[in-house]
């Protein structure tokens, strides 16, 4: 008979499982489908999914109820049958535990908005549907409640309340979101939110989801006075920032990265870790194996198959109309650069504008400004490229997203962008607004990278998405981004054929770090009629490479650079290793690219410039075919 949850976890850590319902997408289930109903409609599958985390080692796994309360059940018209779907919840994951692994009964936020404002719903309501869910999850017989992904402390401490009167005297584990700087996304700190939580009645609080691992420890970090009064902590992280391909979303953390971050966390007082989106079995086999946990059960292997996908057709290519102003205006015979600048989260621009002066100065050709990258809130970045337009005098790139507008205000977006005299768009597709850092804010995607490339490619023949005349025809170059894979670059080589067939311009890829990388992708993308800027990213920390190569989607960073920088103790040489391998790869690649594409890291654009000056006292020419007439 296994020893109570309660005071297991008072003396050991306990290896919770990793995702379900990204893991149950990636085994082929169509992407939104309501997993909680598949515990009536496929229980096999459910099983033997829990099964697969036992295997690799969980010693405690939540049932597939998340989303299982009325308000969200009711979308799917199946708000009557709450009691049943997470009692057969319970009961699969009981039946898969047997007598040594716990049971959490997992409940997840209700979906409707706080603060409770119109008076249609009442805190008696949503404490309703908590009671409707937690019951029957104690009736399967869980171990525990486990109350994640709460962004408001509202919200959960309705939860907590609910589950002290129905839940049978269970364990609560009580656990938030904090996209950013420890806090929720309306600005209330981590520590703020758990203790309000233990003075409910939760027993473990802690955060899942959220912005990847490194976003998640520092949350806990916040939440260290806890530990030191012997609170354990619970922390289940994403694998990084979730990247859109197709309809998939994929994380890009790794299992050995997110095992080694995870035993960070354990120092801080941990003592219930797991994964949360994007980690699958592998995660936990890896955490298990790093943090040295001791492995409840062993079981038999379970395939379950998955269904292919269809992929949808493009429409037509359509005609270009020339290369528009922005490589219009390119100088001959010298290497182009572009330094990307991001938008601030507040409104002093003081500092980007200044910026764009001095890069100006030492010879830049454009900055380019994100709208919004990674979904956090930052000034918009139409009315910035104009000031930069007017006071510094270079061209801006500017980056579109289909992430937040609809078809109809991204038209309208185009139209602004020409009317404040911006010569070069962006076009890409957006990431997720899930990783936002505001609010009840959800994506739009009319329309992918892909449409919007033809969209702008059609007001630069002066139509349209209607086809009617917009009178003027624009003058946008039109950018498409592009992440080369050396090991695997047919499917994105073959996204940008596409791209270049809807009206692409020039590429602006994500950061590389060899030159080895940088010609292979020159060769294999060299029938494309595209002018081509490869990302360089000046790295400046070991660190700073671990959370690039593990955390954020589409960077890929040699095992060999990351090592050579750890090689360093002191954050000081590791900088300085980093700024003369940058260096040295600037001046191995620019004799023979069409441009360059320096990012600025953590916005410090005084980095990025000390690499323009470099290029143009070298007064290297590149390839020549970006300013070809």
């Amino acid at each position: 008979m296994k020893i109570t949850f309660a005071d297991y976890i008072r003396e050991h850590v306990i290896l919770g499982d990793g995702a379900f319902g990204t893991y149950l997408y990636e085994k082929g289930i169509d992407f939104g489908r309501n997993i909680d109903l598949l515990n009536l409609k496929n229980p096999e599958l459910i099983y033997s999914v829990h099964e697969e985390y036992i295997r690799a080692g969980s010693q405690l796994i939540e049932t597939n109820t998340f989303g299982a309360n009325s308000f969200k059940l009711q979308k799917a018209g199946k708000e009557e049958q709450v009691g049943e779907i997470n009692l057969a919840g319970a009961r699969l994951a009981v039946k898969a535990a047997g007598h040594e692994v716990y049971v959490a009964g997992s409940v997840g936020p209700t979906g409707v908005e706080f603060p409770l404002i119109s008076g249609e719903i009442t805190q008696d309501d949503i404490k309703a549907a908590f009671a409707a869910q937690i019951s029957a999850l104690a009736e399967g017989g869980v171990d525990l409640l486990i109350l994640e992904t709460f962004t408001h402390l509202e919200e959960i401490l309705l939860a907590i309340e609910t589950a002290r009167q129905v839940g049978s005297g269970l364990p609560i584990v009580a656990q938030m979101v904090y996209p950013s700087q420890g806090k929720t996304t309306r600005g209330v700190d981590a520590l703020t939110c758990a203790r309000a939580a233990l003075a409910a009645g939760a027993m473990v609080v802690g955060t899942n989801c959220g912005r990847g691992v490194d976003a998640m420890a520092t949350a806990i970090g916040h939440l260290l006075p806890l530990a030191e009064e012997h609170v354990p902590l619970s922390a289940f992280p994403n694998a990084g920032l979730p990247e859109v391909m197709g309809h998939r979303m994929v994380y890009p953390a790794q299992p050995s990265y997110m095992a080694r971050r995870a035993a960070e966390m354990l120092r801080l007082g941990v003592r219930l870790i797991g994964g949360c989106c994007g980690t699958t079995p592998a995660h936990i086999h890896e955490f298990r194996k790093t943090l040295k946990l001791r492995h409840k059960k062993e079981l038999r292997s379970v395939t379950v198959a998955a269904s292919p996908r269809e992929s949808a057709a493009m429409p037509a290519a359509v005609q270009k109309s020339g290369r528009g102003g922005f490589l219009d205006s390119l100088q001959p015979r010298r290497l182009p650069v572009l330094v990307e600048l991001d938008p601030p989260t507040h409104l002093d621009i003081d500092n980007v504008l200044a910026g764009a002066r001095s890069l100006a100065a030492s010879g830049v050709d454009a900055v380019t400004l994100g709208e919004n990258p990674l979904s956090i809130l930052r000034a918009g970045n139409i009315a910035l490229a104009h000031r930069i337009r007017e006071e510094a005098g270079i061209q801006v790139v500017m980056h579109q997203t289909c992430r937040d507008q609809n078809a109809l205000g991204l038209q309208s977006h185009l139209m602004a962008a020409h009317i404040l005299g911006i010569e070069a768009i962006l076009a890409v597709t957006g990431d997720s607004a899930s990783l936002t850092d505001q609010p009840g804010v959800s994506g739009v995607f009319d329309i992918n990278s892909l449409g919007l490339i033809r969209m702008i490619s059609q007001y630069n023949q002066g139509v349209n998405m209607a086809g009617r005349s917009v009178k003027l025809p624009t003058r946008f170059s039109i950018g498409a981004a592009f992440s080369f894979n050396h090991a695997n670059p047919t499917l994105q080589i073959t996204r940008l054929e596409r791209k270049a067939a809807q009206g692409a311009h020039f590429v602006m890829t994500q950061p590389l770090f060899t030159r080895e990388e940088v010609e292979a992708m020159v060769e294999q993308t060299s029938h494309l009629n595209l002018v081509i800027f490869p990302g360089i990213f000046p790295l400046i920390s070991a660190r700073n490479a671990d959370f690039l190569h593990n955390e954020v989607p589409g960077i890929s960073i040699p095992a060999a650079i990351r090592q050579k920088l750890w090689s360093y103790e002191d954050v000081a040489d590791q900088r300085k290793a980093a700024m003369e391998f940058t260096a040295k790869l600037v001046a191995d690649l620019a004799p023979f690219v069409d441009g360059l594409y320096l990012i600025s890291p953590l916005n410090k654009w005084e980095i990025a410039e000390s690499f323009v000056k470099q290029i143009r006292q070298a007064g290297w020419q590149g390839s020549g075919r970006a300013a070809a007439r």
